[in-house]
């Protein structure tokens, strides 16, 4: 079967056909009901989604059509009984499109559902606590701040906390002062980054999950403040006492402090990965569940 693909629009077309619909204003139910042409303000109407401004028309002087049809109402069921159809309508100029019933405008321009009472109820029936509805827009218009700020600077204070056990060994084997000096160098820029890691971790938890109770993250919650308050009391200690690993004999419980942080950030790291990237035992070959 042959198909006339002329009759259909090409992709610049379609392009300029999105953005004049973007560019329409958007009414609700309740914008719309202003331009009733009540006291001289226009008459809109609204027909399949698309509003039109008839105030020019004689037939809907006063704001109503035929004494039956007021203005400022979404007309599409009453015209599927009239006896002319949409190109009346196309006559007079669009000036808008209506908002589809359970949503809204969100800060882009786009239609978003309505966050439903159910899902609310729901949400706090599991412990979990909704985004505040300015939040919510802030993140519609920046959308980078939803999900980048915790998983762009996480990897820093992993890494930096890793390397500062293991220069520390490397110097315990090798005796040379700039491996000790570089353990301390990183432990003082992961404490740094975990100002910074922490309260995003938090945010990004708060907006992804609504902050419900899961176990990977109150592992990481618990452990991460214990590495940091590990981690700080090292550091301290260093601070104040220079010579701790390098004189003869270096503190056992200085060192202790140091080694502790091994495994409380592999830990961290894996729950957090777990978010990422769950694993799927069941069903899975090779793999005891």
């Amino acid at each position: 079967m042959l198909v006339d693909t002329a009759s259909y629009p090409s992709p610049l077309s379609l392009s300029i056909i999105i953005w004049m619909v973007e560019e329409l204003r958007k009414f609700t139910v309740e914008d719309l009901a202003g331009f009733n042409g009540v006291n001289g303000t226009p008459i809109y109407i609204a027909y399949e989604g698309r509003v039109f401004d008839v105030t020019a028309s004689r037939l809907w002087r006063g704001g109503t059509h035929m004494k039956r049809h007021p203005a400022g109402r979404d007309l599409t069921v009453e015209m599927s009984a009239a006896p002319h159809d949409l190109s009346v309508l196309e006559r007079f100029p669009q000036v808008g499109v209506l908002v589809p019933q359970g949503q809204e405008v969100a800060p882009n321009g786009r239609f978003r559902a309505l966050p439903s009472a159910e899902a609310r109820s729901a949400s706090a029936a599991e412990g979990g606590s909704p985004l505040p509805r300015f939040l919510e827009e802030i993140l519609e218009r920046h959308p980078f701040f939803r999900r980048h700020p915790h998983p762009m600077t996480v990897h820093f204070p992993i890494v930096l906390m890793i390397f500062t056990p293991v220069f520390t060994l490397l110097y315990l084997a090798t005796g040379w002062a700039g491996f000790e000096t570089t353990a301390v160098n990183c432990l003082a820029a992961g404490l740094l980054f975990c100002l910074v890691v922490i309260p995003t971790g938090l945010f990004t938890w708060w907006v992804n999950y609504e902050a419900r109770p899961m176990r990977p993250v109150t592992v990481k919650i618990v452990l991460s403040a214990c590495m940091f308050a590990d981690g700080l009391a090292a550091f301290l200690w260093r601070l104040g006492d220079p010579g701790v690993v390098a004189r003869t004999g270096p503190s056992i419980p200085y060192l202790v402090l140091v080694f502790l942080l091994l495994p409380m950030v592999v830990v961290v790291a894996w729950f957090g990965a777990t978010l990422t990237f769950p694993l799927r035992r069941a069903n899975t070959p090779g793999l005891r569940t």
